[in-house]
């Protein structure tokens, strides 16, 4: 199945995933990156869908505009400190490995 599925990294989220990720050729980019630092929620899933990102979060407010039906490219989402960074990295790569972009279209997986 081809990787297709494009990462975006939510502002507290550590940059060692990201590392982690490119190291398996994963296309990733952080919020320093996209020059997002302070932005809201809102605009943060607004440049994510733009650029047909899933975005990784750790911050229940995502699940919330998730159940208020604004529309994203997908969101995966893991509640803080309940997995290491390695185990993050590798339910990423799960997803990364089996699902394409129109399956997590308005759609969250949980890690």
């Amino acid at each position: 199945m081809p990787r297709t599925i494009r990462c975006q990294l939510d502002e507290n989220v550590t940059i060692a995933i990201a590392d982690g990720l490119r190291r398996r050729g994963i296309d990733v980019k952080t919020t320093q990156e996209l020059g997002l630092m302070g932005a809201t929620d809102e605009e943060h899933l607004v440049v994510a869908n733009s650029q047909h990102r899933v975005i990784f979060t750790q911050d229940d407010d995502f699940l919330r505009l998730h159940d208020a039906k604004f529309n994203h490219a997908g969101i995966v989402y893991c509640q803080q400190q309940r997995r290491s960074i390695g185990e993050i990295i590798k339910g990423l790569i799960l997803i990364w490995e089996w699902l394409e972009p129109e399956e997590m279209e308005n759609h969250v997986e949980f890690l």
